[in-house]
């Protein structure tokens, strides 16, 4: 859904207005378009040690990024990362004020900082604390950060591939996640032969494609090279079509919910394809009440679709012969999930459920030749079903966030295709908010 507000506060005139009397004034994200580098200029790289790690410049620069390690004091820069692995004590913090006071200054409309840091670990609370602070020093700082630019932190645990990650991150595929601690392990995480096409040769199956956010997704992954099957009900088969025909995809009528839904889905598999390597659970309904005027089958249709289904779905896929080694799952939770949200005690229910899905299947999907499963959770998106909301209260919502506008159905995609990808095989049984760091939750 256009918002006319955003178009409005980035002509000369609006801006002046939006200025003059206090306003928002959202900036126009900086999203990925194929052929497009990196980053829109120069990264600076430097480390808590004060001496940038050579293999993480030539990462950088083997990523397209113009990479420097010195502040020359008059550069505008487009990505800051800082490298804090070494931080073992509180009084090394120091260090990232010291490196990003100044570069910060110049930071580029829709800017990256992007901090590597390793996890807390529980062996030495001294240690564990200085980890855990860099935590808040990126989510303070995304809060401060103006005019599109974002923040966030990579804890590496020893042995993880770092470039698939850094590669997002720094992109324009994560331009609505900000705020944001993510976990790389150790798990293979091997880069595409192809980075522009980086699920050529995958086969993806979407579930609630037909429209949304779901049809995005199956845009994203077809446009990252994978052979796409559409899942969605049957009453919803001429929105699947056009899906399908837009993006090349074969379409499959599937209610998730049924109880021959996972039986349907492996024949389907068996006769159509040879394996499955990507499943996004992304099908789901909404049955608003408060909870004191909520019917039983408002509350059972929720369940049954947002959260049964998908448990049911993985235990056959774990328990057959279709599901192919190294895959992945990424399941569609939600910020709701992790905060509530008044009149959705159903819905917050199956989302949050979601969130203990992922986390307690991940060891399970690793023992499954390294696969992994791991959930997305959207804040505000501009859709069809938020377009339907009273005028204030999108509009309120809209600027709830440190970016200060909805995200978009491609801004939820972008992280899926990235968690579908080889590369991403480090991170696992997570939650990866896609919400411009939401006011809502941590």
């Amino acid at each position: 859904m256009n918002d006319r507000y955003l178009g409005l506060v980035n002509t000369q005139i609006g801006s002046a207005l939006a200025s003059r009397v206090g306003l928002p004034r959202p900036a126009v994200l900086r999203r990925y378009q194929a052929g497009a580098p990196l980053l829109a200029g120069p990264v600076l790289l430097g480390s808590i040690s004060g001496t940038a790690p050579p293999a993480l410049a030539g990462l950088l620069a083997g990523a397209g990024a113009d990479t420097r390690t010195t502040d020359a004091g008059d550069v505008a820069w487009a990505g800051l990362v800082l490298d804090a692995t070494e931080v073992s004590a509180p009084d090394q913090l120091a260090g990232a004020r010291t490196f990003l006071a100044g570069p910060l200054r110049r930071l580029m409309p829709c800017g990256r900082v992007l901090v590597l840091a390793r996890p807390a670990d529980g062996t030495d609370v001294t240690v564990d604390a200085s980890r855990q602070a860099l935590d808040g020093i990126v989510r303070s700082l995304a809060k401060e950060l103006q005019r599109g630019a974002t923040a966030n932190l990579l804890l590496i645990e020893q042995g993880a591939s770092l470039e698939s990650g850094v590669r997002f991150f720094l992109s324009g595929k994560s331009a609505y996640i900000d705020g944001q601690s993510l976990r790389l392990g150790a798990g293979p995480a091997p880069p595409p032969t192809d980075w522009n096409r980086p699920l050529a040769g995958k086969t993806a199956l979407v579930t609630g494609a037909a429209r949304g956010i779901g049809a995005a997704i199956a845009g994203v992954l077809a446009r990252d090279g994978a052979r796409v099957v559409l899942a969605d009900l049957p009453q919803a088969g001429e929105a699947l079509v056009k899906v399908a025909n837009r993006i090349g995809a074969t379409t499959l009528h599937l209610d998730v919910a049924a109880p021959d839904a996972p039986e349907r889905l492996l024949t389907y598999l068996a006769a159509h394809t040879d394996g499955l390597d990507v499943l996004i659970h992304n099908a789901g309904i909404t049955r608003d009440k408060l909870l004191v005027n909520m019917a039983a089958e408002q509350w059972d249709s929720v369940l049954a679709v947002n959260l049964i289904s998908q448990l049911r779905i993985n235990a056959a896929l774990l328990g057959g012969e279709q599901l192919r080694a190294q895959a992945r799952v990424v399941c569609l939770s939600s910020t709701t999930g992790l905060a509530g949200n008044r009149g959705q005690t159903n819905y917050g229910a199956t989302k949050a459920g979601v969130i203990g899905l992922v986390r307690s299947a991940a060891r399970e999907f690793t023992a499954h030749a390294d696969s992994t499963i791991n959930a997305v959770a959207p804040g505000f998106i501009d859709t069809e079903m938020t377009a339907r909301m009273p005028m204030a209260t999108r509009e309120v919502a809209r600027r709830l966030s440190s970016l200060q506008q909805a995200g978009l159905p491609v801004d939820v995609a972008e992280a899926v295709g990235w968690l579908s990808s080889s590369g991403a095989g480090g991170v696992n049984g997570q939650v990866l908010r896609v919400c411009g760091q939401n006011l809502v939750g941590a």
